[in-house]
């Protein structure tokens, strides 16, 4: 594909900071100290169409330094979902996030905006702006939620049961290691609870968790970086699991869970969000076990203290975050990822053999296709709210082998946090949150709704569908595939959960997916993923959302399509069509995976099949009832039904030859989506790899230059065996259109997509050119963003901080000012940060205005702390707007009646260069008389 890329783009403007924003979860604050943002701004006008901005929105500098930046009244609570600024239907980036929680900036570099009325945050498809959601409320909310069904027949076997064996309880820590592109060293620490006394050796469950504070402090403090500063201990995250570990260690499975936090707090280093830097830290801990498989006296005393582990029976288990860590830990096992982005690097000496992704994000829609999954959806999810894991299940389709099941567990009234119990209020050593709490009454996930979870049961809930994969896939028992494959069986261990499942793999054989080359008559394919709303499977004022059509990075997405079905009177059939006709050839039944509005009952419809005669055959009836839905959850979910094809249905039909699929309504009216078709068997089968190529997308840093042209080709690295195909999408940087071609790959293969950079004079941003690729057909990928990335090679402004009042009467306000030695194109903007004092008394929180700490460090007055004890990750904000040189920044202090001595502050200013990265300046000092 030949396709110039022209100067600092619109569309990819926003890219010169997806390399290094957070990439992650709510708020995602850098490693080092970076801005704290300034409080609420009164909206804006101007400059954009004309419109004034929405409460909480404002534009700062000018030209190509203009910035659009957002700031929450109230803090954002840090999570796994990243923050992604819209306007309208359309991503214009993601912002960097301030320590402070509240804003998030953006810089533009001449990006239209489209009107004001239109922008919106999001965070997995859940607004965050109270002004945008208020101004376009995406629908009414159901008054009351449906009332929960009947409850499913019990499975024979429940995996929920404990098992036989003692189990024991250690930890583990080894020497930190360095993963690419992180600057600190990531911890090698788990936690690990195993039988005791179980004979040979067992199969091996490695947990991993998901992207959560990674620090705090005894007065409540909680922190994003690492390593932990003075004073602040670091979450144990790892420790979280144990109601599960433990389940599965009584059962005979030795299991360890890991420490994350090194790179929970630098995965905004990462485009990926941190999940090749995960994927690197799981295998370097299983070669670790496989060490100690083969030198057992090398171990340390928790791992000899339980039963031997067996590398080759391996079942990695990853929340949130951790999900696509140990999701690419599976793929990076089977397909060797390039030398550079690996953190691991020795020989695969172990063997996955399936993943259990709890409440799990996938930014890349990249799943290992031929790795049996179990993906658990926490259907009142307030994280990563959009349930983005059920592509995990719907990307598999197709792109691998077909023979791995994966399972979509969609657990009603569970939220994303309470998995862990680190996690968990009243569970939680650190300071946690119910994820899902919201000011205003939900009729599904508030607590205390018959359908809302609590968090025993929600953990008992977990451990057993955890304990149900680990049987299916490690012990080969086909008695638990009903719990997960869509058959409709419950484990009464999880009651009074409601858990209702799909999955597509394992015996099943494609009858249907719809395309745009699928026939459909009294219906219409509709793009999962579209711009234009009248070819949207789900109109813009729907109330709440789907987990099949969580949105990627662009749109449209060709190939992401189902059946919407619309109808005013029964008896009136859809019948759709692949291009050509379809085996059924030995399948029991047709299963197909139907949506139905959330809260809605008893949808039936009559199923038939036509074959390539035109000869048809009725199968019979199926009802397809909503799940528990408002407008705050994902519930327009796939229910899974079945129909036989009996002895009757093979004699009339050449099942060999089916050309139709035809539903007819036998409910008055209604509305539903039609996912797909399959024909399904019994049974397991074993699952072997595909040889496929693998692709992984690089990117290239170069310099602008002064002046000129230069044209560059983003780094495409193609491994592996064979031939696959995938997807490229290409952003145009002066439309803000995206390009997508169909390309086949082989290993070795050069892949053409050039990119142009401009040279200037001009002091800048870092400016990045994307390409992402995507699996389609008979290929994987690993790294699926890249580019370009032109750095800045002008010289930065002197920077100098001069006081203006640094001697003051409590109830004055400090001051210095803040000058560059010449005017730049970008804002140049830096935090102040608090340092030990040199001797006697220091400046405290009580010693300040509270407004202004709490609006600009986040912090409360009390307890009384000096300023340097609020740590470095907290400092005041400035900044100098484009095309000025100057700005002040002030600490205004407290006057009160107690008569006490000067107290002082020290200061450093760090200076933010282009590439976001902190610069150490200037030292400053202050005094403050007592005014008695």
């Amino acid at each position: 594909m030949r396709r110039v890329l022209k100067g600092a783009t619109a569309a990819l403007a926003v890219l010169a900071l997806a390399a290094v924003s957070p990439g992650a979860a709510h708020a995602g604050p850098a490693a080092e100290p970076p801005p704290t943002g300034p409080p609420p701004a009164p909206a804006s006008s101007g400059e954009n169409g004309g419109e004034g901005l929405p409460d909480g929105w404002r534009l700062t500098g000018k030209g190509e330094g203009k910035e659009l930046v957002w700031s929450s009244p109230d803090p954002v609570p840090m999570g796994d979902a990243r923050v992604e600024f819209y306007s309208g239907d359309r991503l214009i980036g993601r912002p960097l996030a301030a320590r402070d929680g509240r804003t998030f900036r953006l810089p533009l570099r001449g990006a239209r905006l489209g009107p004001a009325r239109q922008l919106k945050v999001l965070a997995a498809g859940r607004r965050l702006d109270e002004a945008g959601s208020g101004a376009q409320s995406p629908g009414p909310r159901p008054g009351q939620a449906v009332r929960p069904e009947a409850a499913l027949p019990a499975n024979p076997v429940d995996p929920g049961v404990p098992g036989r064996y003692r189990t024991v309880t250690g930890s583990y820590t080894l020497k930190s290691v360095r993963l690419p592109g992180f600057p600190a060293p990531v911890e090698m620490k788990a936690n690990v609870v195993g039988p005791a006394d179980a004979p040979g050796k067992r199969p091996l469950a490695l947990f991993l968790h998901g992207r959560h504070y990674t620090c705090y402090g005894p007065d409540g403090e909680q922190e994003m970086n690492w390593p932990c500063a003075s004073g602040l201990k670091p979450v144990p995250s790892h420790k979280g699991y144990q109601r599960a570990q433990k389940l599965l260690a009584s059962q005979g499975y030795v299991t360890v869970s890991i420490a994350a936090n090194g790179i929970n707090g630098q995965d905004h280093l990462a485009e990926d969000g941190g999940a090749q830097a995960r994927s690197s830290l799981v295998r370097l801990h299983l070669a670790r076990w496989a060490d100690w498989a083969g030198k057992r006296s090398t171990a340390p005393d928790a791992v000899r203290a339980v039963a031997p582990a067996d590398p080759s029976r391996v079942l990695l288990v990853g929340h949130s975050r951790g999900g696509e860590g140990v999701d690419r830990a599976a793929l990076d096992s089977l397909y060797r990822p390039p030398a550079a982005q690996d953190g691991h690097r020795g020989p695969v000496r172990w063997k996955i053999r399936g993943n259990v992704l709890i409440g799990p994000t996938l930014f890349s829609q990249n799943p290992a296709p031929d790795v049996p999954s179990v993906t658990i959806l926490p259907g009142c999810d307030g994280d990563v709210s959009d349930l983005q894991g059920e592509l995990y299940v719907d990307g598999t389709r197709g792109v691998g082998r077909g023979t791995a099941l994966h399972s979509a567990v969609y657990m009603v009234g569970a939220n994303h946090n309470f998995f862990n119990s680190e996690w968990t209020p009243g569970q939680s050593t650190a300071p946690s949150v119910d994820d899902f709490s919201t000011d205003d009454p939900d009729p599904v996930c508030s607590k205390g709704t018959r359908t809302r979870l609590t968090a025993t049961r929600q953990q008992a809930a977990g451990a057993t569908y955890i304990a149900a994969a680990a049987r299916l896939f490690i012990a080969g028992d086909d008695r638990v595939r009903p719990l997960l494959d869509g058959s409709g069986r419950r484990a009464p261990s999880a009651d009074p959960a409601r858990v209702l499942t799909h999955a597509v793999g394992a015996r099943r054989t494609q009858a249907l997916m719809p395309g745009a080359s699928t026939k459909v008559e009294g219906g219409r394919v509709c793009a999962q993923i579209a711009p234009d709303d009248a070819n949207a499977c789900l109109p813009p004022d729907t109330s709440g959302g789907s987990p099949h059509f969580a949105f990627w990075e662009f749109a449209p997405e060709p190939g992401r399509d189902a059946v919407a079905m619309r109808w005013s009177r029964a008896g009136a059939p859809v019948r759709v069509s692949p291009k050509r006709p379809v085996s059924l050839a030995g399948a029991k039944d047709l299963a197909l995976r139907v949506i139905v509005p959330p809260n809605t009952t008893g949808t039936r419809f009559d199923v038939s099949l036509v074959d390539a005669s035109g000869r048809r055959a009725g199968l019979g009836k199926v009802a397809v009832d909503g799940l528990p839905g408002s407008d705050r959850t994902a519930s327009y979910w796939g229910r899974e039904v079945r129909v036989p094809l009996s002895s009757a249905v093979r004699e009339k039909l050449d099942l060999k030859r089916v050309k139709t699929v035809e539903l007819t309504p036998l409910t008055r009216s209604g509305k539903a989506w039609l996912m797909d078709a399959w024909g399904w068997r019994p049974g397991t089968p074993a699952v072997k790899a595909a040889e496929v190529p693998r692709v992984d997308v690089g990117r290239l840093e170069v310099k602008e230059g002064d002046s000129g042209v230069r044209t560059y080709q983003v780094p495409v690295t193609v491994s592996g065996k064979g031939s696959g195909k995938v997807r490229l999408f290409v952003p145009d940087i002066e439309t803000g259109e995206v390009a997508h071609k169909m390309l086949t790959v082989r290993p070795g293969d050069h892949v053409d997509v050039p990119v142009e950079v401009r040279g200037d004079t001009r002091y800048d941003y870092d400016t990045g050119h994307d390409a992402l690729i995507k699996a389609v057909r008979g290929a994987v990928v690993g790294s699926y963003r890249g580019g370009v990335m032109a750095l800045n090679d002008d010289p930065a402004p002197k920077v100098t901080l001069e006081p203006v009042a640094d001697r003051v009467t409590e109830g004055e306000a400090l001051t210095w000012r803040m000058t560059l030695s010449e005017p730049v194109d970008v804002d140049m903007m830096a935090t102040l940060s608090f340092q030990p004092v040199d001797g006697g008394p220091e400046l405290s929180t009580l010693d300040v205005d509270p407004q202004w700490l709490r609006n600009e460090l986040g912090a409360e007055p009390r307890p009384e702390r000096g300023l340097s004890k609020l740590g470095q990750a907290r400092g005041v904000f400035v900044s100098v707007p484009a095309g000025e040189t100057t700005a002040e920044v002030t600490i205004p202090t407290l006057k009160d009646e107690v008569s006490e001595p000067e107290e002082s502050l020290k200061a450093q200013l760090y200076v933010y260069d282009t590439g976001w990265r902190p610069q150490p300046g200037p030292v400053v000092t202050g005094t403050v008389r007592d005014a008695s």
